[in-house]
């Protein structure tokens, strides 16, 4: 069992006893806790939150559970249904609502879930925030509402189609060129609520052959449900068959978009946002943003476009804080999260996909041929897992000792930037380990650069 307790939100294994995993007992009181600051500090007069949720196993149950407590604080409930976390964020724009709760643990697998927390603004909570969350859960600082202020629920499952159209309002989506280039387009959606919004969204595009593959939203994952290469066999298959221009994945709540080309190689997550970047700099010059752990490739495009880039720590808030701060026109995180302002400050598969598409349509080129014009990086994802007598910060501290030669960042954890390559030390929000992502010219010498800080760990440790 475990329960994870952040700013990121509630996120744990499904059973157990109170405290353990994410029991009944937890939903409650998280959710109680959430509504009881958002009460506090909402400047909204609607009295709404909505509640959109994946299509995992747990999720109608939690679902019960969260509508009822909030309803049980004195607000009103628009539940959604099965909805994306980027549907969910702009359906709180659209209904002025007070906030929203994302009941999706994202990439995990079948057994987790959690709670994702929004404010007013359809964005998630900053770092200040989310801790006020947590110290009202923890203090059990919430009132209940008296029988005459108890909330209602409505039901609104408009929201894909609506999401859908604002997707195609935005100016550098190209409908007819999309329509015109006649692509056949694969999507694996991992049995979740993407099989129900990707698909309707290419028709909506104007892509008519469409290959589906884990569309059904019943929430029994075809696979481990994040989108990374060792786990997207079944899609790179039916790619190398020629049966398809480009492929699609998604993770079960559709944040993250990952493209597989038409040879069944992977066009790399890094590159998702490096190649929407590349298109939406040339139409809109700016300042970009991505995470540290993101690719260095999408620095060298903004700069090759005469633009500037800057770097935020890891997590999506984060991400978007800067990308105020900065006035970026493009950001996001190097996990497939494409973060477009004209469209909203949220991580959005639906937005990728539709200027991904556009930028196919209008280069003339196979995915593979794209992928070719972009700088060569290559990344290598570990991690440790942790356990009680590892301590993160004295291990992060002799890091930056050891390596202090070497321009060093530690906003988030420790970056250590070298002259052809990086590694990047942090403790996970959503997971106990340390991850060590580490990025160069090509995946052997990144490996080479992540094993031998493995071991400088290990004697450190």
């Amino acid at each position: 069992m475990a329960l994870i307790k952040s700013i990121s939100g509630i996120r744990g294994t499904i059973g157990g006893r109170p405290g353990e995993g994410l029991s009944p007992l937890d939903v409650v009181k998280f959710t109680a806790a959430y509504a009881s600051f958002i009460k506090r500090t909402t400047t909204r007069t609607t009295n709404l939150i909505v509640v959109g949720r994946d299509a995992r196993l747990s999720g109608p149950m939690v679902n019960d559970l969260v509508s009822s407590t909030l309803r049980g604080m004195g607000f009103d409930v628009v539940n959604i249904g099965l909805a994306s976390t980027p549907t969910t964020e702009v359906a709180v724009v659209g209904m002025k609502a007070c906030g929203g709760i994302i009941i999706t643990a994202s990439h995990n697998p079948k057994q987790w879930n959690a709670l994702k927390l929004l404010n007013q603004d359809g964005e998630f909570l900053n770092d200040a925030q989310g801790k006020e969350v947590l110290r009202i859960a923890a203090a059990e600082d919430f009132t209940f509402a008296e029988i005459d202020l108890l909330g209602h629920e409505y039901r609104d499952e408009t929201w894909n189609l609506r999401h859908i159209e604002q997707v195609l309002a935005l100016r550098l989506v190209d409908r007819q060129a999309i329509a015109d280039a006649n692509f056949t387009v694969a999507v694996d959606a991992v049995n979740s609520v993407g099989g129900i919004v990707i698909p309707q969204l290419l028709r909506a595009l104007g892509v008519k052959n469409i290959i589906e593959l884990n569309c059904e939203a019943n929430g029994k994952f075809a696979h481990t449900p994040e989108p990374i290469p060792q786990n997207l066999t079944q899609i790179s298959d039916l790619m190398k068959s020629g049966k398809a221009d480009v492929g699609f994945v998604v993770d079960p709540d559709v944040d993250r978009l990952a493209i597989v080309m038409e040879n069944g190689e992977m066009f790399v997550e890094e590159y998702t946002l490096v190649a929407v970047a590349d298109y939406i700099l040339s139409h809109t010059p700016g300042a970009t943003v991505s995470n540290l752990s993101s690719s260095r490739a999408l620095g060298d495009v903004t700069r090759a476009k005469g633009c500037d880039y800057h770097a935020a720590a890891v997590g999506e808030v984060n991400v978007v804080t800067k990308m105020k701060e900065v006035g970026a026109v493009i950001g996001g995180e190097g996990n497939g999260g494409v973060i477009y302002p004209e469209a909203h400050y949220g991580r959005d598969a639906l937005v990728g996909v539709a200027l991904f598409l556009t930028l196919l349509a209008k280069s003339g080129k196979k995915v593979s041929e794209l992928k070719a014009t972009y700088p060569p990086y290559e990344i290598a994802k570990n991690k440790i897992e942790l356990t009680p007598d590892i301590d993160v910060d004295a291990i992060l501290a002799k890091m930056k000792e050891k390596y202090a030669d070497e321009r060093i960042t530690d906003i988030d954890g420790v970056k250590i930037d070298f002259a052809d390559s990086w590694v990047h030390l942090r403790k996970s929000n959503t997971e106990p380990i340390i991850r060590i992502y580490a990025e160069a010219s090509t995946m052997a010498q990144a490996d080479h650069l992540a094993e031998t800080v493995k071991s400088v760990i290990a004697s450190l440790a």
